[in-house]
């Protein structure tokens, strides 16, 4: 099989509202996938091997960030896609959307400094041993942009006990904390490992114009997995 071949094919979802799609779809491109864009009220997903949403204000977040892009048609194909053990991952409104549906736990709310927040950040890597974080190392240090308004992740204690026991925490804030999330959480995952949700924006993070680099760490960690799973499909 060549390297075209390999291209794994990796579906953007778009929402009304969304602004990062085209973002998100450009970076895949960048590190060798092929984005497949997914209008929102598709009722199924193409053959792809994973999914990403992408961050903006789908449905203009009247009600609360991902409320309503909870039921969009698509949402129910990608429900049917993680129980299967499809990878996906939200970033930012992604997120806000993953959590509303219930793919993750805990919540979003609005920024402790009620403001929104748009600048480079600092983040830790808990865990390098992921899918979504293979290209790290243990303890690395990542800088990526956060853009949000309502990116803090609240756990009561019971449930932060619990992710922090599992290890479905992945990212930190390393010091400055932009919207106040409980423990510095900056991204989880679900207990099976295959969903993530972060607030900050990788895929702002791929081109050296943009000042740093570090998001194709995730991105390309996201890319890795499905050529991999695809080649371990075709062998077979």
């Amino acid at each position: 099989m060549n390297a075209s071949e390999l291209r794994p094919r990796i579906a953007v979802i778009s929402f009304p509202g969304s602004n990062d799609d085209r973002d998100a779809a450009l970076a895949l491109e960048l590190l060798g996938a092929a984005a497949v864009p997914v209008w929102h009220a598709e009722p199924e997903l193409p053959d792809v091997g994973a999914v990403v949403l992408p961050g903006g204000f789908s449905y203009g977040d009247y009600l609360r960030a991902g409320a309503l892009a909870r039921f969009a048609p698509v949402m129910d194909a990608v429900r049917d896609f993680v129980t299967e053990g499809g990878l996906v991952l939200g970033i930012c409104n992604g997120f806000q959307v993953l959590c509303e549906a219930g793919l993750l736990p805990g919540i979003l709310r609005a920024n402790r400094s009620l403001r929104f927040v748009c600048r480079d950040v600092a983040l830790v890597v808990e865990r390098p041993d992921t899918v979504f974080t293979a290209r790290c190392d243990p303890g690395q240090r990542l800088t990526i942009p956060v853009k949000h308004g309502e990116g803090c992740f609240f756990a009561d204690e019971a449930l932060l006990a619990e992710l922090e026991h599992a290890g479905q925490v992945l990212l930190r804030y390393e010091s400055e904390n932009p919207n106040g999330s409980v423990a510095g959480i900056a991204g989880i995952v679900n207990a099976e490992g295959n969903v993530l949700g972060l607030m900050p924006h990788p895929e702002h993070a791929i081109d050296p114009l943009t000042g740093s680099t570090d998001g194709t760490f995730v991105l390309g960690s996201l890319v890795d997995a499905v050529r991999k799973a695809r080649a371990t499909s075709a062998a077979v």
